[in-house]
């Protein structure tokens, strides 16, 4: 499967985007989903994931309550909507394709590339 993450920006604290990733090429619904990011100088770390009905959402302690993640299977396209953003949340966010949720990044198969998303204070 081809993933292609979009929907990074610049934005204020305390603002809001909606990244996406669209896939291609094997069945999107078999696979769960998740989104990762990697801040300068830091480990890639896992931020959010669903499950490959979209029945089941997890998420890292960080953005909870923040992050929602989603997806449309009819369209092969995941979301990570990110609200009420902060200085801390910015990093290169990628979106990543499994045979289950992950949260140690290795574990996935496949991988977008990196959208940037940049939070100013």
């Amino acid at each position: 499967v081809q993933l292609q993450a979009s929907g990074g920006g610049l934005v204020q604290a305390g603002g809001s985007l909606r990244l996406s990733c669209a896939a291609s090429g094997r069945t999107f619904s078999s696979y769960a989903m998740g989104w990762l990011r990697r801040a300068a100088g830091k480990e890639r770390e896992f931020v959010a994931g669903v499950s490959r009905s979209g029945g089941s959402t997890y998420y890292a302690d960080s953005v909870k309550g923040r992050f929602t993640i989603s997806r449309d299977n009819a369209k092969n396209t995941a979301y990570l909507q990110m609200n009420s953003l902060k200085p801390e949340d910015t990093a290169v966010y990628c979106c990543a394709a499994g045979s289950y949720v992950f949260t140690t990044p290795p574990d996935y198969n496949y991988w977008g590339q990196g959208t940037l998303v940049t939070v100013s204070s």
